[in-house]
């Protein structure tokens, strides 16, 4: 093996002459937008178009049914932003970075399911610090996706010595940590803090080594986001997910019900997204939810329910979105704000929309009556909700004591039960409850131009499934859409 890379110094030297460091100057430099205040939709786009195919890449994911659900076409990292917003985009330009960067040329298994594994921990990971509300978003997703860069960078350009580890790892009962040591001559952590020194993303290292030890908030998403991951490979219903369970819901401040049901939402979103960021069939590698059962309760006693048993206690299909449905939806809309037609055609637009199409299992268009003292439903959707339309009277207050007349008072889209909204909680009041049930929702305001008409709400009450940043896209861009068709309406009298 002499003519072997050994150590650190020497891994390092060779994988900085590789092309890697090309990608961690692109990474940090949107790392450094996402700290800046100031940061503009210019610098954005200077980042981005430096590199031809990396913007190509950015358009093609914004343009994806997942980031932009109502498909208005982007042709522009400007027009991305203007759509799908600005740290959407610079997430969408990390993503793309890195992936891209490791799965150059023929990448081989090892590398193809650690990098999966990687970005369903860091999409975990994200989204547990959406929900605490934590400032460090794109910072814990970074660090989560890198947590395990060391070793990736190995499958990725380690070329002979890779196959030796790799044939060497393959013997049953082989000492993983002491054979890495063998043959590469460092761990693979130690590779990993290693090169994110040496490509000035010290922050970063901070953050992932914090993961190993700190019990502060970044740090345990990061933490738990890549522990999610790497249970989920045993299987949703297995020990090692019911272990973190209370963990996620400490930090999160949820109940474990809420936790299941939030890490199985979010590893939908992982599947979705690997699949537009990459060439390589990364999605594939990302454990399906599919034939999970609709009551998550026998998922949380494990003891007393084996993982098929808990399948087979489907007692009706769950709603899945429609994403030709919703396309159809905004496609309809869109010409109804050019030629409207009537009412009817716009409620059964939005309606249909965000039930059959987004997937929102119960929906309600909530109008302003009675000479505006009361909410009354106009239109319903969904198992229950028929009994809205004639018996649904939720009084209007003026001073915006309960959600509904905040929401259209302030004109609003809001997310409720997050972190985000926490300080709002206090206007989700008893007498909604009694109609609605408890848990998150969303509501939007519907406007004809500055004329108030009343609210979208949506839930997902039915199975208990978390809401997902998808279903929320569709909502806003939904809600949108209905204030254009009632303005065009009012505008032809």
């Amino acid at each position: 093996m002499s003519d072997d890379i050994h150590g650190l110094a020497q891994w390092t030297a060779r994988l900085n002459n590789a092309e890697l460091p090309a990608m961690a100057v692109v990474v940090h430099d949107l790392l450094r937008l996402s700290q800046s205040q100031t940061a503009s939709v210019r610098q954005l786009a200077e980042v981005l178009l430096r590199d031809a195919s990396l913007t190509s890449k950015v358009l093609r994911v914004s343009n994806s049914v997942y980031c932009n659900p109502g498909r208005e076409v982007i042709r522009t990292i400007s027009r991305a932003v203007v759509v799908i917003g600005f740290d959407q985009v610079r997430m969408i330009g990390l993503s793309v970075s890195l992936l891209d960067g490791l799965l150059k040329d023929s990448p081989r298994e090892q590398l193809q399911s650690l990098l999966a594994r990687s970005f369903h921990g860091a999409m975990q990971a994200r989204n547990l610090a959406d929900y605490r509300a934590l400032n460090e978003k794109e910072e814990i997703f970074i660090a989560t996706l890198l947590r395990h860069l060391g070793e990736m960078a190995f499958w990725s350009h380690g070329g002979k010595q890779a196959d030796l580890l790799a044939n060497a790892l393959a013997v049953t009962g082989v000492d993983r940590e002491k054979t890495v040591k063998r043959i590469v001559g460092v761990s693979f952590d130690q590779l990993t803090f290693g090169l994110l020194k040496t490509w000035n993303m010290g922050e970063i290292g901070q953050l992932v080594q914090a993961s190993y030890s700190s019990s502060g908030p970044a740090a345990r998403a990061v933490t738990l986001g890549s522990a999610i991951a790497d249970a989920a490979c045993d299987g949703w219903a297995g020990e090692a997910i019911q272990a973190l369970l209370d963990p996620i819901a400490e930090l999160t401040g949820t109940t474990p019900e809420e936790a299941m049901q939030q890490i199985l939402a979010s590893a939908d979103e992982a599947v979705r997204v690997a699949g537009t960021c990459s060439n390589a069939d990364m999605g594939a590698w990302i454990p399906r939810t599919d034939d999970l059962p609709l009551d998550l309760s026998a998922l949380l006693k494990m003891d007393a329910v084996p993982a098929q048993s808990a399948r087979t206690a489907v007692q009706e299909p769950l709603l899945k979105p429609n994403l030709e449905m919703f396309k159809l939806s905004v496609q309809n809309m869109v010409l109804m704000t050019k030629s409207p037609i009537n009412i009817d055609n716009t409620l059964t637009g939005v309606i249909n929309g965000l039930h059959l199409g987004a997937g929102l299992e119960r929906v309600m268009l909530a109008v302003l009556a009675d000479n505006q003292t009361c909410f009354r439903a106009r239109r319903v959707a969904g198992k229950g909700t028929q009994s809205w339309t004639q018996e649904f009277n939720l009084p209007c207050a003026t001073d915006a004591q309960h959600i509904f007349s905040y929401a259209l008072q302030n004109n609003e889209v809001l997310w409720m039960g997050t972190a985000s909204s926490s300080g709002l909680q206090d206007l989700v009041t008893a007498d909604m409850e009694s109609w609605l049930g408890a848990g998150p929702f969303f509501i939007a305001p519907v406007m004809a131009g500055t004329k108030r008409i009343g609210v979208l709400y949506g839930d997902m009450r039915l199975s208990g499934r978390t809401l997902t940043n998808t279903q929320f896209a569709a909502f806003k861009r939904l809600t949108e859409l209905t204030g254009q068709c009632l303005q065009a309406l009012s505008r032809r009298g």
